[in-house]
């Protein structure tokens, strides 16, 4: 079945880009760039500043408004790709004339790094939204997904081909396929199925030479780090073969609000031991909000099935509940449950538009410990009291996602881990620009300190946090002990062999940005 796009793969494989000439090392100005793309690209898919289409092809995918202020450092160009040769030309003539590229797919990337630079460089932005195909491949249970693709957009088409094969993904259905991807990515199947990038298996990218590379050409050591390194530190990932996966045809969720004085807080103690030990066909999370936990769930069965297993393994909320509680439905049906506002249907998961106007400060933490019940008094007595206050989201961990050994993949948050930590505060423009609400997510976070992982401090890639690190660039390429800082955070032991990775594929650090993977070279 194909979506949107004609898919990419595997067809990729046999493009040619008759412009290897222009990897020659050259003087040539930036200024030239849009010169050298006109060659092989149509003039409508490259939007210059002074386009008047550059603004809205631009904000078209920010889905944080901190990024879109006067403030903010633009891209000179905007390309919007529609076949793989335009990406090619975009990396060969980036090349040529001093044009660096960020890539974007979702545009949800927390701190604005594929769109926006913290540093008065030139560089262009590849926007991968016109390339989204989706190719299902139901007898074999895989798919081909390109990068542009919205989760949504995924999730749609293989509900079209089976209500009983999924795939393990993120809850927001805008989110783009390749950041996701790249990153980890992990929803409501992480404890059946593992990460979305534990479940790829072939890729096609475009490295720094204008190469289309798929898994054996770009070898081992760099498949395996694009699967949760952080694609854009290593090329442009077009896009992803990935595994389906079975689901029942019922599902059962449920949503359920306790307030402290309901007993949230003991709820909350118990629940940090129960959830990563409940059977892997149950997901629990919870949101903290105010004076209020509330349980979100799927099960992959019925309600019948579910409630026994609530009132014997999780009693401080499987004795509230009853069937009326119980929402089944298909897996799809699911997508928008979670992720949209009451009523939704599941053909809004394809709407790729979002809110304008909100910003967003987000940050995140692993939790291998469980924490003491008079820290639990503390946080919703004090930190979610405040006027000021966020949300603080925990999404439980064990079972598949903890079965796989830590060096398997770069994601490394695996066995020991009890549960994720997300910290999220948002506002809309006017009064003091969010200090406040940034001061409550750094001040939590700082408090955290104690009670979550040490040695270092976890935090999760695709919650990507510019508070624990930024790159330093040493004769024009990103160094690789200052890397560490934040590198290590992300990814523990495995951040070495992404650097050797990047050596491999991009030694020179062309595809860079203030937190991408710096090169190390073999021996070092």
């Amino acid at each position: 079945m194909a979506m949107a796009a004609k898919s990419l793969a595997p067809v990729l494989i046999s493009t040619v880009f008759c412009c290897y000439a222009f990897l020659t090392p050259s003087h040539a100005s930036s200024d030239d760039f849009p010169q050298c793309l006109s060659a092989s690209i149509p003039g409508p898919l490259v939007h210059a500043q002074s386009s008047p289409s550059f603004t809205s092809v631009l904000v078209s995918s920010i889905r944080n408004a901190r990024f879109s202020t006067p403030t903010t450092v633009r891209p000179r160009w905007v390309i919007t790709p529609t076949n793989a040769s335009h990406v090619q030309a975009a990396v060969v003539c980036g090349h040529r004339h001093g044009v660096r590229l960020r890539v974007r797919s979702g545009g949800h990337d927390y701190e604005g790094l594929s769109y926006s630079s913290k540093s008065p460089e030139v560089f262009a932005v590849v926007d991968l939204s016109n390339l989204r195909g989706v190719r299902i491949d139901k007898q074999n249970s895989t798919a081909w997904v390109d990068s542009g693709a919205t989760l949504g957009e995924l999730y749609y088409a293989v509900a079209q081909a089976s209500n009983q094969l999924a795939f393990p993904a993120g809850l927001c259905p805008t989110i783009g396929v390749g950041g996701h991807f790249s990153g980890g990515g992990f929803g409501t199947l992480l404890r059946k199925y593992g990460l979305a990038a534990d479940n790829v298996l072939n890729a096609l990218v475009v490295d720094a030479r204008g190469r289309i590379l798929d898994k054996d050409a770009m070898g081992p050591d760099v498949f395996w780090a694009i699967r949760g390194g952080g694609g854009e530190s290593f090329g442009i990932v077009l896009s992803w073969q990935v595994r389906l996966v079975a689901v029942p045809p019922t599902v059962t969720a449920f949503r359920i609000p306790v307030t402290v004085d309901e007993g949230a807080v003991d709820a909350v103690t118990r629940w940090q031991e129960v959830a990563p030990a409940l059977p892997d066909d149950l997901f629990i999370r919870v949101l903290l909000q105010n004076q209020t936990a509330t349980f979100e769930a799927l099960y992959l069965g019925t309600c019948d099935v579910l409630l026994p297993v609530m009132r014997c393994r999780f009693r401080e909320l499987g004795m509230r509940m009853n069937r009326t509680h119980c929402q089944e439905m298909t897996w799809i049906q699911s997508v928008p449950y979670f992720s949209l506002s009451s009523g939704a249907t599941v053909e809004d998961i394809l709407n790729r538009t979002t809110a304008t106007g909100t910003y967003t400060k987000m940050t995140s933490d692993y939790v291998r410990q469980a924490i003491r019940r008079d820290a639990w008094e503390n946080i919703f007595a004090g930190w979610l009291a405040r006027p000021d206050a966020g949300i603080m989201i925990l999404d439980p961990y064990g079972a598949a996602i903890g079965g796989v050994p830590e060096p398997a993949t770069p994601f490394p948050h695996r066995a020991g881990v009890l549960y994720n930590i997300q910290y999220v505060n948002l506002w809309f423009a006017g009064g003091d620009g969010g200090a406040a609400q940034m001061k409550w997510v750094r001040d939590l976070y700082a408090f955290m300190e104690p009670y979550v992982s040490s040695s270092p401090r976890e935090a999760y890639f695709n919650y990507r946090d510019l508070d624990l690190g930024e790159n330093v660039v040493m004769g024009n390429v990103s160094s690789y002990e200052a890397g560490k800082v934040w590198g290590e955070k992300y990814f523990r032991d495995n951040y070495k062999r992404l650097a050797l990775a990047k050596n491999e594929i991009d030694p020179d650090d062309f595809f860079r940005n203030e937190q991408s993977i710096p090169p190390l070279g073999p021996g070092k």
